[in-house]
């Protein structure tokens, strides 16, 4: 079934609740209910969704607070799933994980509110893209309003083709008002979506295109493409929200989805007011014009916790299916499995590894699944990339949620607990992450001019591993004993952590590196290691290149600010100043 209108609530089939558990409800009475149906509880019409059928008994899940439900509260069938409002209206906003809109909520939602997505009374300015007449398919594009600072796309929904028999003129137009009809089929700004249904794309593609982050140790050593799955691993205090967040604010996608799924109230509070605040670099409005935010906090229902990471990748889908390259940031999908635990546990369902149900590697496969790189129905080229932060209980990466995770994802970017207390940020390892999508962005990059990025990352990543192994070594026999080539191998290591890989999310500089800066850094330490391997070589003592002053190359990333000329220029003089020094040992 297809939902492009909100189903009417017919009230075919009224029962009663029987008993209340928290938010699981036992009701009678209701005929030919279906699994996921959802269903309107009391005389508040709380949301609920069929979760059991056993005989004539039925078992629902409710998505609001239960309080004050009693048996012999009448239950009322909707006959549809789980569904989203997808329209313009999304981007700037704050919504639940039903994503019903919180900006003027206040603390707390009114029971059985059902408005989700945009609002529907806001004025648009409409312009038609097709004529009367025209031929179209699902996907066809039939106009656009402007949203923010991204055209917001109209299409014609999935399973409607035909004859374009009636269609608006340009002009303002409400959220709710219907601008065209296809084969006479009406249709609106927006539609209604099922949300744990992923939307149909006319062919998956390889996802062969960079995601530029703007943090070195993301995009130097662990890259991801877009339309690819990522995983962000590590303990309480590594840095994974903040990680997060200088994704979110600082990658190149045109939209972003940030999901706060079971995460502490405050820190919602603190992205929503970063997102408000920065300037986006490439629009020079404000960042939160281009991102939607799914804010399901720990206090919030269970329920909708687990609906939320679904809601938020249908929306970021609605985009892709534009023509637009959508990110969703999921903080954090360990609460998202503890939802599916609960719910597991309630329902009767037997237990699996350290009490998650049987069905948890198939749910976040099922999820991850979701990220790629499509031709739309439109024909135009779109991506959804997945970025989902696991807090394992304690640190421990083989939990199931964090060791089920590793296998569906392309990208890992492990914290380490280490690192953060040695105030390295952002904390992650370069032993336990891995990028799968690494060989096939170095062949884009050799196809754009650039075939050197692929050795320099590869020795980066043997230079780390070597001077991690040489360190161990040197803590069992002191650092004298090593020979002047290893010595250097571990100064290199040192050079790469403190001025490639360290990147200080409040540093006004540094807080964001390009492509072009980071490659300058990037070649400007290996320069300097050369040339101290070559000292060592020619006979100057390790001792003597180890008292050299690197502080230039290690500053640079904080001195040498923007993308441009000057700031390549910069770290190359800051390069020549320590290769200066290097050569005058001899």
């Amino acid at each position: 079934m297809t939902v492009t209108a909100r189903p009417a609530d017919t009230r075919r089939s009224v029962g009663s609740v029987t008993r209340v558990d928290g938010p699981l409800v036992e009701i009678r009475g209701l005929d030919g209910v279906s699994m996921s149906e959802l269903l309107h509880l009391g005389p508040h019409d709380l949301l609920a969704e069929v979760v059991s059928l056993t005989g004539s008994s039925v078992s629902a899940q409710a998505y609001e607070y239960t309080g004050g439900l009693r048996p012999g509260d009448p239950v009322v069938r909707l006959d549809h799933p789980l569904s989203a409002r997808l329209g313009p209206g999304l981007l700037g906003g704050v919504f639940d994980g039903l994503l019903r809109p919180l900006d003027d909520a206040g603390t707390w939602l009114e029971p059985g509110q059902q408005e989700a997505g945009g609002d529907p009374s806001r004025m648009w300015e409409w312009t038609p893209d097709v004529v009367r007449g025209s031929r179209v398919t699902d996907g066809d594009v039939l106009g656009h309003v402007i949203e923010g600072s991204l055209e917001h796309r109209v299409m014609v929904p999935v399973g409607v083709s035909g004859s374009v028999t009636d269609v608006r003129a340009a002009g303002s137009v409400n959220g709710a008002d219907k601008v065209a009809r296809v084969d006479g089929v009406p249709v609106g700004l927006g539609h209604w979506w099922p949300v744990r249904r992923p939307r149909p794309a006319a062919e998956r593609r390889e996802a062969a295109v960079p995601l530029q982050t703007g943090q070195r140790v993301v995009d130097v050593l662990f890259p991801l493409a877009r339309g690819s799955s990522a995983a962000v691993p590590g303990g309480f205090g590594t840095g994974k929200t903040m990680l997060l967040q200088q994704i979110a604010k600082w990658c190149d996608a045109d939209v972003i989805v940030y999901v706060g799924c079971g995460e502490r109230g405050n820190e919602m509070a603190d992205v929503l007011d970063d997102l408000r605040s920065i300037v986006d670099p490439r629009t020079g409005g404000r960042l939160m014009d281009r991102t939607v935010i799914v804010a399901n906090t720990s206090n919030m229902p269970m329920m909708a916790r687990e609906a939320s990471i679904y809601a938020a990748v249908t929306v970021a889908e609605y985009y892709r299916d534009m023509g637009y390259d959508a990110v969703v940031i999921a903080d954090s999908t360990s609460r998202w499995a503890e939802a599916l635990r609960e719910f597991a546990s309630r329902t009767g369902a037997l237990p699996a590894e350290e009490g998650y149900p049987a069905s948890l590697a198939s749910a976040l496969a099922a999820f991850y699944e979701r990220a790629g790189r499509v031709r739309t129905l439109g024909g135009a080229d779109g991506s959804v990339t997945i970025i989902g932060a696991v807090s394992p209980q304690g640190g421990d990466l083989t939990e199931p949620v964090t060791a089920h995770t590793e296998r569906f994802v392309r990208t890992l970017w492990t914290l380490d607990r280490d690192l953060a207390y040695a105030r390295h940020y952002p904390a992650v390892s370069w032993v336990g992450s891995f990028s799968r999508d690494a060989d096939v962005l170095a062949a884009w990059h050799a196809g754009r001019g650039d075939s050197g990025w692929a050795r320099q990352r590869a020795r980066v990543v043997s230079l780390l591993g070597s001077a991690d192994r040489l360190a161990e070594l040197a803590e069992l026999m002191g650092v004298g004993a090593l020979p002047g080539h290893e010595r250097m191998v571990l100064l290199g290591g040192r050079l790469v952590r403190e001025g490639l890989l360290q990147q200080s999310a409040l540093s006004a500089v540094d807080a964001w590196c390009g492509p072009e800066r980071s490659a300058a850094l990037l070649t400007a330490t290996l320069d300097v290691l050369d040339a101290c391997q070559a000292a060592v070589a020619r006979g100057i003592p390790a001792a003597s290149v180890e008292e050299v002053d690197f502080t230039p190359v290690l500053r640079a990333r904080e001195e040498a600010a923007g993308e441009g000329d000057e700031s390549r220029h910069a770290i190359a003089r800051a390069r020549d100043l320590v290769l200066a020094e290097v050569e005058a040992l001899g």
